[in-house]
């Protein structure tokens, strides 16, 4: 099992959801990059409102020396409050919850992997990730380069949609200052109404967040395998209940004839090309062109639900009723936004690295 994501910088993430600590560590960073660590941990706090991840803040261990960034690896890790003894019994006699990995995570490791509330497969493990994205934020910002995202979409209740073609630093900002990540207030007391109601009914919801990011400089990415789509598509799959991604028109797309997909060029008045519409989502080609970058990711409903489910004894070999499970977070695209925002800075710090006017 290597949980490493490895290309002009790498990202290694460790531990399991009731082990001792999770962390992460972050090898090649630029040297010499500022890093408000106060923002770091409102980040973190953006992925858990209110509440420190494990009752802990990230311990940095390494890599960072009076805020900034050495060279050397910044390893930073999350010290666990909710450490459970492993159960030798439920060990063996293993009742795979449905929506979850226990069952594909059992085959895969030959029944030797920590199955506490799901180990090192637990969506606990987008903690750590946020952190490495958090750190790329910061250095993609003071260079004017915002990732801003919002959940577009809950159980069916929609949000209004970023500006594809002209969404500003303020448009993203004042999204990220709520404590429920919408651009519309009403879409979000609708939302939390619904999600309200979900719980009290033993259910769990799913939906939708979009995410977007803006001065990306025309040009950065490459065609084919090393595309800018590539690497964010690479990252975002690794957030455990992400079931679909989208850039652009996205599937939209399908249903247009090619006058309508295509965005034409011109000159603005600072004599920079743009597009008049952003179907293509601000990539053509694996690369950047300049305009918003736009995507959206599907999220499905929270696998614990508050209702008895058939699952299969792996010992015995027979059907057996697993009992209700309990559920902290009935729908995980809230807490999604803040792991797609760091998803995308990290890959686009990772590209940014080869641009000709990037300074370290």
């Amino acid at each position: 099992m290597a949980s490493i994501w490895s290309d002009r910088i790498s990202v290694s993430v460790f531990g399991e959801a009731q082990g001792p600590a999770i962390g992460v560590t972050v090898d090649d960073l630029p040297p010499g990059e500022f890093i408000d660590v106060k923002q770091l941990h409102r980040f973190m706090e953006r992925r858990m409102p209110g509440v420190h991840e494990g009752g802990e803040l990230c311990q940095i261990m390494s890599g960072i020396m009076n805020d900034r960034t050495t060279g050397s690896p910044l390893c930073a890790f999350i010290q666990n409050t909710d450490v459970v003894v492993p159960d030798v019994k439920e060990q063996l006699g293993r009742l795979p919850r449905p929506g979850h990995a226990d069952y594909t995570g059992t085959l895969r490791y030959r029944g030797f992997n920590d199955i506490r509330d799901g180990g090192h497969l637990s969506d606990r493990l987008t903690a750590p990730l946020c952190f490495a994205g958090a750190v790329c934020g910061q250095i993609l910002e003071r260079r004017g380069i915002y990732v801003g995202a919002h959940a577009l979409e809950i159980h069916g209740i929609r949000d209004k949609e970023f500006d594809h073609a002209d969404v500003t630093r303020e448009d993203i900002v004042a999204v990220r200052g709520k404590s429920f990540p919408v651009i519309s207030n009403k879409a979000g007391r609708d939302m939390l109404e619904d999600i309200r109601a979900a719980a009290e009914g033993g259910e769990t919801l799913g939906g939708i967040v979009e995410c977007v990011a803006i001065n990306v400089p025309a040009g950065i990415g490459s065609p084919i395998f090393d595309g800018l789509e590539n690497t964010i598509a690479s990252l975002l799959f690794g957030i455990p209940g992400v079931r679909g991604l989208e850039f652009g028109a996205g599937f939209e797309s399908a249903k247009m004839v090619g006058s309508q997909s295509n965005d034409s060029f011109y000159v603005d008045d600072h004599g920079h090309v743009r597009t008049a519409s952003n179907n293509h989502g601000g990539i053509l080609g694996g690369i950047s062109s300049g305009m918003p970058i736009v995507l959206r990711v599907a999220v499905k409903p929270t696998a614990s639900i508050g209702q008895a489910q058939e699952t299969v004894n792996l010992s015995t070999m027979e059907t057996e009723k697993l009992d209700a499970e309990s559920c902290a977070v009935s729908c995980l695209v809230p807490r999604t936004v803040p792991c797609v925002e760091a998803c995308v800075n990290i890959a686009l710090l990772d590209h940014m690295l080869d641009h000709p006017h990037f300074t370290g």
